[in-house]
């Protein structure tokens, strides 16, 4: 919960040092690499520009100036204005799924409705923002705005509906060539047209800052309080998150994808000393285009010495990131503490059911060998040598894939006593992710032959950052969720450095990123497969050693364990569970979140029994993708990875709805 005080603090020094900064800022920003001397510059602002030079520094400089001024205003404003609606520090257009939900809607409307996207884009953005945000919303309930359940939900459908966006751009991409450099973020400008069109749409800004505070001040009272008080409580609420939204969707609309501005601002901001809800509202806004200035300088700077674009959202999540890093340094160790379980208790599962999880499992390996659509139809039969040699491969690493990212999910789980831990959720897959696709953008090496070494150095040190940061909170939930959007966000910074090029080689790096099996060969299939029962085996032999973990510090001090020895190994085994898959295939989310949960339901709630039965089912759930990845859209073939996420992104969800139903009936 926002702690806020009654009265603004400092307001008559924040204010002026704020503008003075945003004053050097612009001059230094309409500067970088201007050759114009400063008289020429001042006599523009009267006369029409009569070389390259003058119409460079007045249809491209002072608007992209302009235009990081007013998205920075924006997105700060919003920000603001969703954590004072929700009173939730954490709560941000990038955190509630609204930025992936605008996206998604832009990449619909501009391969099926051009027309539409071309003239009226802020309306698909809005519209995709306004579902993931009601649907967050829906997953936590009105008790559970406030806290941890809002965010995870968020998180849950940024993955989802970024990996159903990926998935439409990589189906039409002879259409989606132009949305990459939309994707990353950039304010270039080529004249005026952006900025006249945004600054109307920006007006709410103006008419909120006068009759927001009321609402918002009471609504600190509670729902209560401020219905006592006369607030009418569900419209108001409804009118300012549809005003919010509608800021965050213009300004996606007119320069893309930047995230963390809304986050990072209005902490600052109270940091800083706005208390009141006008002040925090007005210095967020102002401190938004401050940092959204500062970062698109820093770009424009680096593009200068570079022959590559550096995207403005890319520099922003580049610098946002570890700012996030230091603000979670700073939460109290109980902020993050909430007691989520998604799994409802459950009897243990019967010799039976593991006989009947153990033929399906040989069965659907069955299939995924012998049962393909072809050019006459579906056909069921032995494959000949030649596509048994592509298909092998494939079965053998979806299966040894799922497995030890389900053993991974059930480790972290158990080591930190913390549901929501998972490789992806926590940023083991985008360590790994992102030091192979740095190896491949500096250092010219292909994906494929970074190597598990390579991807076992960035899970560990993520994992390195992790016990850093999470010796001081306890291993909180809050703290982890920020880590894993931190984490998630450097990765994406770099990867839209390398797809704004918008050449063959970002739909190959895209691919990859998906998540695929379709280019694993027969050595790298066994590879996986043996690499993962050679980790299986400590285990599965050092499952008491994780039983006393999950208890307590105390219990296993007691039995004799050494807690710093013992939880560095388990890391360890994670951090290779966790690379050896994502270097062979790619990141692939939710599936270690998710397969532990299905054991708990299935009723593993002792550790070895929760080991095999969620190493089978992640087996069972990534075989299933790889394969309705081969056959829905036949001969095209879905990615693993994007199909894994929808189907476990999207049963994910029903299981924080079913939660959400399970808290209002108690």
């Amino acid at each position: 919960m926002l702690k806020l005080a009654a009265r603004p603090q400092g307001w008559s020094r924040r204010y002026p040092l704020a503008l003075l900064a945003m004053l050097l800022l612009a001059l230094w920003h309409s500067q970088i690499g201007n050759p114009l001397p400063a008289a020429t510059q001042w006599a523009l602002l009267t006369r029409a520009p009569a070389d390259f030079a003058e119409l460079q520094w007045w249809h491209a400089s002072l608007p992209r100036l302009a235009m990081a001024l007013l998205v920075g205003a924006a997105l700060g404003f919003s920000g603001s204005l969703l954590q004072q609606l929700t009173q939730n520090r954490l709560v941000s257009p990038m955190t509630l799924g609204a930025s992936a939900g605008a996206w998604l809607g832009l990449v619909c409307a501009s391969i099926w409705l051009p027309a539409l996207a071309a003239e009226h884009s802020e309306w698909p953005a809005l519209a995709g923002a306004m579902l993931a945000v009601l649907l967050a919303l829906a997953i936590a309930g009105v008790r559970g705005i406030g806290g941890l359940p809002l965010v995870l939900g968020g998180m849950a459908l940024n993955l989802l509906l970024g990996a159903l966006a990926s998935a439409i751009v990589m189906l039409h991409d002879q259409y989606s060539r132009n949305l990459f450099l939309w994707g990353a973020g950039d304010l270039t400008q080529n004249d005026w047209h952006w900025v006249l069109w945004l600054l109307p749409r920006l007006a709410p800004m103006l008419l909120l800052l006068w009759l927001a505070p009321r609402p918002l001040t009471l609504l600190r009272l509670g729902a209560s309080g401020a219905q006592g008080r006369g607030l009418r409580l569900w419209p108001s609420m409804l009118l300012l998150l549809l005003a919010a939204l509608w800021l965050s969707s213009v300004a996606i609309a007119a320069v893309g994808l930047i995230g963390f501005i809304g986050l990072l601002t209005p902490n600052f901001a109270r940091l800083l000393g706005a208390r009141g809800a006008r002040d925090e509202l007005a210095f967020s806004a102002l401190l938004g285009a401050l940092l959204l200035l500062a970062t698109d300088a820093l770009a424009v700077l680096a593009s200068s010495y570079s022959v590559e674009l550096v995207p403005s959202g890319a520099a922003a999540a580049l610098i946002g990131a570890p700012a996030l890093l230091w603000f979670t340094r700073r939460q109290s160790a109980g902020s993050g503490q909430q007691n989520l379980s998604l799994a409802p208790a459950a009897r243990p599962l019967s010799r039976r059911g593991w006989g009947l999880l153990l033929a399906g499992l040989l069965a659907l390996v069955l299939v995924s060998l012998t049962l393909a659509p072809g050019t006459h139809g579906w056909q069921l039969a032995w494959p000949d040598a030649l596509i048994w040699s592509f298909r092998w491969p494939r079965t053998l690493a979806a299966v040894a894939g799922g497995a030890a990212l389900a053993l991974a999910g059930v480790i972290l789980q158990r080591l930190l006593r913390n549901p929501l831990a998972s490789p992806d959720i926590l940023g083991l897959s985008a360590g790994a992710t992102l030091a192979l696709l740095a190896a491949t953008l500096w250092l010219g090496r292909p994906l494929q032959q970074g190597g598990a070494p390579l991807a076992f150095g960035g899970s560990m040190l993520v994992l390195g950052l992790l016990l850093w940061l999470g010796r001081r909170q306890q291993y909180a939930p809050g703290m982890m969720a920020l880590v894993g959007i931190s984490l998630a966000a450097l990765l994406e910074a770099v990867l839209q450095f390398a797809l704004a090029r918008g050449t063959a080689d970002s739909f190959a790096i895209l691919g990859w990123l998906a998540g695929s099996t379709y280019r694993v060969s027969g050595q790298q299939a066994l590879l996986l497969a043996g690499g993962a029962l050679l980790l299986a085996v400590p285990v599965l032999c050092g499952q008491r050693a994780l039983t006393l973990l999950a208890i307590g510090d105390g219990v296993a001090q007691g039995r004799g364990l050494h807690l710093a020895r013992n939880r560095l190994a388990w890391l360890t085994l994670v951090a290779l569970l966790t690379a050896l898959v994502t270097s062979v295939l790619g990141p692939v989310g939710f599936l270690g979140l998710l397969a532990p949960h299905i054991a708990a339901m299935l009723g593993a709630r002792r550790v070895l029994p929760q080991l095999l039965l969620a190493a089978l089912l992640g087996s069972v759930l990534l075989l299933v993708a790889d394969w309705l990845g081969r056959v829905l859209i036949f001969p095209l073939q879905v990615p693993v990875g994007i199909l894994a996420s929808v189907l476990c992104g999207g049963y994910f969800i029903l299981l924080l709805l079913a939660q959400r139903v399970r808290r209002g009936r108690a």
